[in-house]
Order: structure tokens, then sequence, then C-alpha cells
């Protein structure tokens, strides 16, 4: 299959797009999270796709991103006002809502289970697609399984050329970490998957304490241990860590680092990250991609502060860390 590169700039390429996916083809389409390769969601078959070209589980669920806000009750039964309000403050964005999924709703799509994340995305293009003919879409992030989520169309490319019929190419994402996930599906609130939207922001609109606890069980997208993975070793260090084996004088690595380093010397390649969390999230796939493409033998990144800006930075370095650190 020759994966067709469509120019999000153009209106025609737009209009195609839309077409590719209500005739049950895979888009690989911009989001301002990460890229997402979507499928028809009222299209079983179309959805199965996805997991074949990313080799994804069948058992692990997927989000279905939304045209408008009213949507939410074509997939959805036993919408709290909750969900309402937080639609109200931060549709489109990077918001997923966990409800309880309406009875039509294929278990292809919730692997399973009984609820559903739902959201509206806040990319023009992708908007102008799902606009043109009321479209949903399925739509996990365009990666292998496991590997890095994309950022740009090149890296959609890279990892998926010839097993989907076209991405549309809408440049760099903006937020470049997934979208957070908030259960609404009991008491308490909470988020099971952190992302762009704090707990704190969920609270100034809902009024009532939203958790976010460090650990659970909820099956949600991206939340298998080892993912978001590049496929160069990563070795996540904190600040004295790092210098210490930076003096040690190793070779043929990239280091992705906050503060001031050592003299650099032969056979390191050092990036330096933005120092505010929302910076950092949006490099930090982009960078971890760049770096993969050295030839390195392994990337060492130094870890970030700690605090509720940086928890959707540190959850995607835990899992994309490799296992033998």
């Amino acid at each position: 299959m020759n994966t067709l590169r469509l120019n999000a700039q153009q209106g025609q390429d737009i209009v195609t797009a839309a077409d590719l996916l209500q005739q049950g083809k895979l888009v690989a389409v911009p989001t301002e999270t990460v890229y997402g390769l979507a499928a028809d969601a009222s299209n079983p078959s179309a959805v199965s796709g996805i997991f074949t070209a990313k080799g994804r589980p069948a058992n692990h669920p997927l989000i279905v991103h939304l045209h408008a806000i009213t949507a939410m009750t074509n997939w959805a039964k036993d919408i709290p006002a909750a969900a309402w309000q937080l639609a109200e403050a931060f549709w489109p964005g990077p918001l997923t809502l966990l409800l309880p999924k309406a009875d039509h709703v294929s278990p292809v799509i919730t692997g399973g289970l009984n609820s559903i994340g739902l959201r509206m995305p806040a990319h023009p293009a992708l908007l102008q697609v799902l606009q043109l003919n009321q479209l949903a879409v399925a739509a996990p992030s365009a990666n292998r399984y496991k590997k890095l989520s994309p950022t740009s169309a090149e890296q959609v490319l890279a990892g998926l050329h010839g097993r989907i019929d076209a991405v549309l190419d809408g440049g760099e994402c903006e937020h470049g970490v997934e979208s957070t996930i908030v259960d609404l599906t009991g008491e308490p609130i909470r988020i099971v998957r952190a992302g762009p939207i704090t707990a704190s922001q969920l609270q100034a609109v809902l009024k009532t304490t939203v958790l976010q606890p460090q650990q659970h069980q909820a099956q949600v997208p991206g939340n298998v241990d080892a993912h978001y993975q590049p496929n160069t070793p990563l070795r996540c260090l904190d600040s004295a860590q790092l210098h210490a084996l930076l003096l040690e004088q190793p070779s043929n690595i990239a280091v992705l680092h906050l503060n001031a380093l050592p003299t650099a010397q032969a056979g390191i390649i050092c990036k330096q990250m933005p120092t505010d969390a929302a910076g950092y999230a949006s490099q930090l796939y982009r960078q971890l991609y760049q770096a993969d493409k050295l030839g390195v033998t392994a990337i060492w990144c130094e870890l970030p502060p700690q605090g509720e800006a940086w928890l959707a930075v540190h959850d995607r370095l835990r899992r994309a860390q490799h296992s033998a650190y």
C-alpha cells in the first residue's frame, strides 16, 4: 500500500481525508496533542484495521473524537452534569471524558468495556474533517504499538508508511503528549491518564475534588507499563546521577538535559530541553525521535522537576524508559 500524504492547508485534501474515512480507510490525522490514526467510529470493520496497522491488542480501548459537544449523546448514556461542564470549559481541547457507553457502541471501540472515551479535538484541520460529514472517528496515536507517539507527519510515515491509506499533514502538534483522561463513570471523579489539563483546572470548573492517583488499574489508552518508547534504550537520571555518569566520559550517547552540563566531550550529543512543563512536553517525543535517528547506543534524559504541571511528562518518561534500567 502506498500511503498518500495530504496537505491540511489544501481544502481539497481535507475533503479527500473525510472521503477516505467514510470509505472505511485509515487516515492519520493531526490533533493538538499527537497525531491520531483515525477510522470511522461507526464502522467496526474499519476500526478493527487500526489494531492491525498498529499491532495493538484488540482489548485496548480507543478514544472517539467528535465534531461537536452535542455529539456526546450519540456515543454515551447516563451522561452526568459534570461531563457537560467540562466539555463546555475545555472542548475543543486535550481532555478525554470517560463515560458509560451507549448501548449500540461496538466493543471493538471499547475493548469490551462498558465505558467509552470521548473528546472534541482542537486542531482546525481535524475539526474540518469531522464537521464535513458530522463524522466521529476512533483515533489512538498513529504509531506502532508501544513506540513513540508521533507529533509530525514525518514521524507517522516513519512508523506506518505502507500500513495506512493516508496521512493528513497538519504540521507539528501543539501539546506533544496525549490528552488528559478523566473518569466520570463513578465517584469520586478522577484522572486516569495525566495530560495537558491538570486536576486543579478541572476542580476550578467542577468546584469539587478531582483525584489523581499515582497508581491505578484503570484500563485506558496509554496505560501499559512500557509505552511511548524510542528504539534506542532510554535512561532517565536525576541531575546528580547524570553529572556523575558524564564524568566517566561515555561515548556514542545522546543527552536531553535541563541544567548546564560539564564541558562537552566527543561522542556525546546534547540537546537542552525547555524549562517549562508545557514547552518540555511539546518537545519530548520530537527530541526522542530525533535522538533515535542519530545512531547512538543510548539516550540519557535528565529528569525534570516534580509538581502537578509535570505529571504528564514524568508519566511518559517512566513508561518510555528501557526496562534494563
